[in-house]
């Protein structure tokens, strides 16, 4: 006999909590939530690791309010590597926050340390908060953690990788050594896992998919191309695909330009990075989800900030430093069943960087070479330098081979065209690579978000 697929009547919550869910129509479990729920509210340490989208916001959640509904004097608090993702996880718990009356409290930059206090003087049981939002409190004295019975890490791989990590043990010092704490994160490298055990004990891991399993509705594809031809190639993918689109870039300059390009050639585009202000910020999400602009371009702090239905497609304009964000960024399409597409760019010299994102997802990306990059105008050819006569795709559209099957013609080759798709990187001896692609990350010091 097939068992019944679990409920969460089935998972020990009690009616309160079922009763808020039930009136917002939330009644079957993720497999990540049917997991994580009953090993949560047993008050040990956990560590689920889930593709993104898949609910694992509920999966902390749940155990953590039903904690408190029981524990009168416990507070909870919940870690976050951006802003937008502490908005994010404070609005999705709210239909069960509001039913019960728990209060709660989103410490972020950008904002007024004003406000932010008064929520923690009302009575704020769950603080989401960014860590150094949450460290300029602490020297305040305006928030004190020693009544912290749970604590939250979400996106956990990035809460302890070099950049946050610095600042969690700041914050770390102010909390109670006897306490619950739950990571999740649809990656979990094994370093980070080391890491973490510093301060957890006997964890549960709790695994519904191998680390590093992209979503499975999610058709992938690579553009092996020069920095030059990066711009042409992003605005006939986008005047070719009408869908929502996020676009990734590396850095914050290179969103701010993208986005004016994009601009000027008549596609609805905003952009969101470190350097806009919360109010810019938030007014480039709403704009996003309201369908005021088709085009989001973002550096990574979208890439687990963001939970948008509908997104068709995801393009990494450039490809993430950290083959684990690879993951985390196409995870923003192909969510909730949905289907999605995610296209990424590599130049030639960047095949490193593909084969460490191939050995994290354990596939072989589709991959096309394109043959010619400058521009999608055609070219006198330099005798010499670049292509043969004879060599040059006819039209327009994508090179032969991979999955799309067209011809791209953009001149001024500096790049062998190959129509399979083997990796062979075989650049000429001509050709100056420039453009958009700073040489500064936005990773390499964390913000003050």
């Amino acid at each position: 006999m097939v068992p019944q697929a679990p409920t969460f009547e089935t998972l020990g919550l009690s009616s309160a909590v079922l009763g808020a869910l039930s009136k917002h129509g939330i009644t079957i479990p993720t497999p990540i939530q049917a997991q994580s729920i009953p090993a949560g509210m047993k008050g040990g340490d956990l560590i689920g690791i889930a593709q993104t989208g898949t609910g694992k916001t509920f999966a902390f959640g749940l155990p953590a309010i039903e904690h408190l509904r029981t524990n009168p004097r416990g507070r909870v608090l919940v870690l976050l590597p951006t802003r937008e993702l502490a908005l994010q996880v404070d609005e999705a718990l709210r239909p069960v926050t509001r039913a019960l009356g728990i209060k709660t409290a989103v410490l972020i930059g950008g904002e007024g340390m004003g406000n932010q206090m008064a929520a923690i003087r009302a009575g704020a049981r769950i603080v989401m908060a960014t860590p150094g939002r949450l460290i300029d409190h602490l020297e305040r004295k305006s928030v004190k953690l020693g009544d912290i019975s749970i604590l939250v890490l979400d996106e956990a791989d990035r809460m302890l990788d070099m950049g946050f990590a610095p600042q969690l043990k700041k914050i770390l010092v102010h909390l109670p050594t006897e306490r619950q704490t739950l990571l999740f994160s649809a990656t979990m490298p094994p370093q980070i896992v080391q890491l973490a055990g510093a301060f957890l004990k006997t964890p549960t891991r709790v695994e519904v998919a191998p680390q590093g399993t992209t979503a499975r509705d999610v058709t992938q594809e690579m553009f092996i191309v020069s920095r030059d031809g990066k711009v042409d190639l992003l605005k006939k993918l986008l005047h070719e695909e009408k869908g929502t689109t996020l676009v990734f870039s590396r850095t914050k300059h290179g969103a701010k330009k993208i986005a004016r390009l994009l601009n000027q050639a008549g596609l609805a585009s905003v952009e969101i990075h470190g350097n806009r202000t919360l109010g810019q910020r938030k007014e480039a999400l709403a704009g996003f989800k309201n369908g005021r602009y088709r085009i989001l371009v973002a550096t990574d702090i979208a890439a687990r900030g963001i939970d948008v239905t509908g997104i068709a497609l995801v393009i990494n304009f450039d490809l993430p430093e950290q083959a684990e964000d690879y993951v985390h960024r196409i995870g923003r399409t192909g969510r909730a069943g949905m289907s999605g597409r995610a296209i990424s760019f590599a130049t030639p010299d960047q095949r490193g960087h593909l084969r460490s994102i191939e050995r994290l997802i354990k596939t072989e990306l589709p991959t096309t070479k394109l043959a010619e990059f400058d521009t999608f105008a055609p070219k006198p050819i330099q005798r010499g330098r670049g292509f043969h006569t004879n060599s040059r795709p006819k039209g327009s559209g994508y090179a032969a081979g991979g999955q799309r099957g067209r011809n791209l013609g953009n001149g001024g080759g500096n790049f062998r065209a190959n129509s399979n798709t083997n990796r062979r990187f075989r650049p000429s001896q001509g050709g100056h690579s420039r453009g958009l692609h700073p040489n500064s990350g936005e990773r390499k010091s964390p913000p003050r978000v």
